[in-house]
Parts: C-alpha cells; sequence; structure tokens
C-alpha cells in the first residue's frame, strides 16, 4: 500500500462537516444525507434515549466490528471513520479489495450522551469501558448485543489519549498508540493475540516515514472488566487503537489523517492474509510513557527571594462551554522536570515568572497567561 497515494485520496475524502474535538450525534447526522440509507441502522438507544448508529459496508466473509466514542470525549477516530466512509462509497481499488474480502460493522458514536457532554462517561458517570462485565447501562448492551449476533472474526476498538503520552523515552509525542490486549492475568501471548500483533506491526511500519519514533504501544496490563480484554478472551483478535497529540494540532486534525492511513493499512493487511512471521516486532513498538506536559516554562524563578530555578509544567483542562471546548491552563507541577517535556517549551532564562497581580504561582492555579519579566505570555494552544 503506498503511503502517497493513500493521501492523495484522503484529501479528496475528508469529511468537512466534522472538524475539531466537539462530535456529536448532532454533528454525524449531517452527514448521512451521502451514505445510502440501506447501510445505516438504530441499533438502540443511550440513557438519555439518543440514537445509537451503526454503518455497515462490504460483503466479504471475514467480519471486522469496529466502534468509536465509547468515552463521548475521544472523537477523533469517529471523524477518521466518516473519512473512511466517503473512501469506501468512492470506486477505487483499495476499498474494493477490502470490501470484497471484509464485511465492516460500524458504530461510529457507542456513547451519545457522554459525546453531547463532552464526558468519558456516560449520563449515568459510568465508564462504558470498565462495564465489560456487569453490562449495567444500555450502551454495554447494545455492543454486546452487536458482537453476539455479527460474530465478529477482527474488533477495532477506537478511543483517544490524553496529550500526556510520549512514544518510550525518546522526548517524541506519541501520536498513535496501539494495543493487542492481553486476555488472562499472565498476558499469555495466545494465537489471536499474534494476529493482533500482525496487523498492529504492518501499520507501525507503514507510518513510521510520517510519524518517525512517534507510535507507542499501550500497557498490556490485564482487567476483564475493559471490552478489548473481554473480546480478547472470547479469542478474536482485538485491536486498540488511541488518536494521541501532534505537535500543535490541538483539534485533533492532523492526528485524524494519520488514524485514517492506520485504519485502512489495518484492513486492508486483514483483507489480504497475516504473514505471522513478523508479530514479534510488535514488540519493538516503545510503550507508552507519561513523561508530557502541554506547556513547560524552564529555567522560572517562582519568587523574588528564590535563588533555585525551577520548571513550570502546565496542562490543558478541557472545558465545554456553549457547545464549543475551552482549553484552560492549569499548574500542574513546579519542579526540576528534567525528566519531562513539554509540547510547548518556554526558557524563562532565570527570569521572574508570576501570574495576573504580580502574585506568586502555585501547582492548581487555573491561569490565562504569565508574566516573564513582566512580559505578558498568552498560553492558550
Amino acid at each position: 500500500m503506498n503511503l502517497e497515494h493513500l493521501n492523495s485520496i484522503y484529501s479528496l475524502v475528508k469529511t468537512p462537516q466534522l472538524f475539531g474535538r466537539y462530535i456529536t450525534n448532532s454533528h454525524i447526522e449531517k452527514c448521512l444525507k451521502k451514505i445510502p440509507k440501506s447501510l445505516i441502522s438504530t441499533i438502540g438507544y443511550s440513557v438519555e434515549n439518543r440514537p445509537i448508529y451503526s454503518f455497515e459496508f462490504g460483503h466479504g466473509p471475514i467480519k471486522i466490528l469496529l466502534w468509536s466514542q465509547m468515552h463521548g470525549n475521544e472523537s477523533t477516530t469517529t471523524k477518521a471513520l466518516f473519512d473512511c466512509f466517503n473512501l469506501f462509497l468512492t470506486n477505487n481499488t483499495i476499498p474494493n479489495s477490502i470490501l470484497e474480502a471484509c464485511t465492516l460493522y460500524i458504530i461510529p458514536i457507542l456513547n451519545p450522551d457522554g459525546a453531547e457532554r463532552y464526558t468519558r462517561v456516560n449520563s449515568n458517570t459510568i465508564d462504558l469501558n470498565r462495564d465489560a462485565q456487569d453490562l449495567s447501562q444500555p450502551e454495554s448492551k447494545v455492543l454486546r448485543e452487536v458482537y453476539n449476533n455479527f460474530l465478529p472474526d477482527y474488533c477495532f476498538n477506537l478511543h483517544g489519549q490524553r496529550t500526556i503520552f510520549g512514544a518510550g523515552n525518546s522526548g517524541i509525542s506519541a501520536t498513535l498508540s496501539f494495543l493487542s490486549p492481553a486476555q488472562d492475568e499472565k498476558r499469555t501471548v495466545t494465537p489471536n493475540r499474534k494476529e493482533a500483533m500482525t496487523v498492529i506491526t504492518e501499520i507501525n511500519e507503514l507510518l513510521q516515514s510520517e510519524l518517525p519514533k512517534g507510535i507507542g504501544r499501550y500497557d498490556d496490563g490485564f482487567n476483564l472488566n475493559c471490552v478489548g480484554d473481554t473480546f480478547q478472551n472470547f479469542g478474536v483478535p482485538t485491536i486498540l487503537f488511541e488518536a494521541g497529540h501532534y505537535p500543535n494540532d490541538y483539534n485533533r486534525e492532523d492526528v485524524r489523517r494519520f488514524i485514517f492511513l492506520a485504519l485502512i493499512k489495518g484492513l486492508d493487511t486483514i483483507s489480504k492474509g497475516l504473514n505471522m512471521s513478523n508479530y514479534e516486532d510488535y514488540f519493538k513498538i516503545p510503550e507508552n510513557t507519561k513523561s508530557f506536559y502541554d506547556i513547560i516554562i524552564r529555567n522560572s524563578k517562582i519568587s523574588e527571594n528564590d535563588s533555585n530555578l525551577k520548571a513550570i509544567a502546565i496542562q490543558y483542562k478541557e472545558i465545554l462551554k456553549d457547545n464549543r471546548l475551552q482549553f484552560l491552563p492549569v499548574i500542574e507541577s513546579i519542579s526540576k522536570l528534567d525528566k519531562f517535556y513539554g509540547h510547548n517549551e518556554i526558557d524563562a532564562k532565570g527570569f521572574l515568572v508570576e501570574s495576573e497581580g504580580n502574585f506568586e504561582l502555585e501547582v492548581g492555579n487555573e491561569i490565562d497567561f504569565v508574566l516573564v519579566n513582566n512580559k505578558k505570555m498568552l498560553l492558550f494552544p
């Protein structure tokens, strides 16, 4: 699969109606007119009676189940799915070969109530990705019913991760992360895990030219309450996709393209049959580390009497206000931070760094800007 060719296709199929991080049912409903009604179903309803939609593409014998926005505030993969839908509806050799070999069952927003509120949890404050055993929520029951009826050969579990993750200790952000979830406490490398690892290896190999050292491997600690671990435990190769951070991309529009590329490569790999000889290359992908802050202001003097220079770590708190997502800078740490990186690194050069009103900075402060040597510096992305 040629990356340059895929990128040229992407520019033609990107869905313009979907932009940014706040994606809800009302947003995706604007995109449904271009999709044949025969491909769309309402498969259930959320706690607050919002519809849960599904889409079915292809007619091949390999059945692949994909779902997104299990966590309502993780929308990048939903945008990428709709870009894939546009590709599937074109007469192109890449989607044609996938759809001849595979049948895709796709749930773009599993948690529409959480999406509406921009929260991880549903309206009963339950994390659906910890409800795989109890099945206490209607959204969890919808997914399990789809699984039981569709009987997939593969599962793609689509998520988004915070900006705190790096790919190993390289100092490079984990723009994408993947996981072949464990299916037992021993994290046994079973045949179905090997299949998932093989698909991830192929995706990683394709994207390294655009994301050199920027792809991470998620921790595979076992938790049967998680949906991916449960489906892997059922013996179905399951792959976790995590959309992370790319420089200056807080709307995750660049990351959306990378997810699109990863999805198409993953589907194409499965459609052509897996060569399991390279599954062990999965373990060469660096494991995610919590090594980033949104901003680090280094060589900072915190008070007039402080002779020791420190680093100030600032993390954005995501706030939904008037149906718009806002990024509120919050001080997370004031220390040396030698083992951490900032997506935005600022050198205070030993000058005094203060908040509005010339107050000393403290952990937990919500601040729009800082004064560095009495010069105002805005902190928004």
